[in-house]
C-alpha cells in the first residue's frame, strides 16, 4: 500500500536504545542498535584513555627532589654527588662523593683529601670538601621547583642564590644566580641509586 508506514518484525532480543515504537518508525533492527551501542562504548572508552594523557603530570611534592645526585664536572675539573634532604621546614643538600677527592699533583697540598680552600671565613678553609653542606634554605615553590635557598661554590669559596627545578624524576636544574635568575648559570645533575 503506498504512503503506507513500513513495519518491521522484530525478532530475538530488543537490545536497542530507543524506545521500540520509535525503532519500528525509523526502521531500525537490533543488529543497528548492538552498532549504535558498540560505537558509544568506544567513544566513551577512547575518552577515558585520552584526557588523563592530555592533564598535566601529577604534582610529585615537597619530597621528589630528595636523594643522591651527581653534579656536572667542575671548572676544575672532576664531579661530586650531592645528596639532598629535609631539614625541618627546608631541603638543604652536601657533597658526599667526589670524583677527585684529592688534590692533584703539583699542587702544594697534592694528594691530600681536598678541604675548602676558597673560602673567604680564614677559619673555615680546612674544612673537609666531603660532608660540606653547599645547598641550604630551600622550600618547596610548587611545580617541580624550589626557591629561596643558596649554593656555595667550594671552587672559588662564594655563595649564591638559587632555585632547583626537577625536570622528570631523574633530572634537576640548578640555576645560581646573582640578584635576579637570569643573571645566572644552570647546571645539570642527575639522579644516583
Amino acid at each position: 500500500m503506498p504512503g503506507a508506514p513500513r513495519r518491521q518484525e522484530w525478532t530475538g532480543a530488543d537490545t536497542g536504545l530507543l524506545p521500540e515504537e520509535t525503532r519500528k518508525n525509523l526502521g531500525e533492527t537490533p543488529m543497528n542498535a548492538k552498532h549504535r551501542l558498540l560505537v558509544a562504548v568506544l567513544a566513551v572508552a577512547t575518552v577515558a584513555l585520552l584526557v588523563p594523557a592530555s592533564l598535566p603530570a601529577a604534582d610529585a611534592g615537597a619530597d621528589a627532589v630528595l636523594g643522591t645526585w651527581l653534579t656536572e664536572a667542575g671548572d676544575q675539573g672532576g664531579r661530586a654527588r650531592v645528596e639532598i634532604a629535609r631539614r625541618g621546614e627546608e631541603i638543604v643538600g652536601k657533597i658526599v662523593w667526589l670524583e677527585e677527592p684529592t688534590f692533584p699533583a703539583g699542587q702544594p697540598r697534592a694528594g691530600q683529601p681536598k678541604v675548602d680552600l676558597e673560602n673567604p671565613d680564614a677559619e673555615k678553609r680546612d674544612r673537609p670538601i666531603l660532608g660540606l653542606p653547599i645547598l641550604t634554605g630551600f622550600t618547596y615553590a610548587g611545580d617541580g621547583e624550589w626557591t629561596g635557598g643558596t649554593i656555595y661554590d667550594p671552587a672559588n669559596g662564594k655563595t649564591y642564590k638559587a632555585r632547583l627545578h626537577l625536570k622528570g624524576t631523574d633530572t634537576l636544574d640548578v640555576r645560581g644566580y646573582v640578584g635576579v635568575p637570569l643573571l645566572g648559570r644552570t647546571t645539570t645533575w642527575r639522579r644516583v641509586e
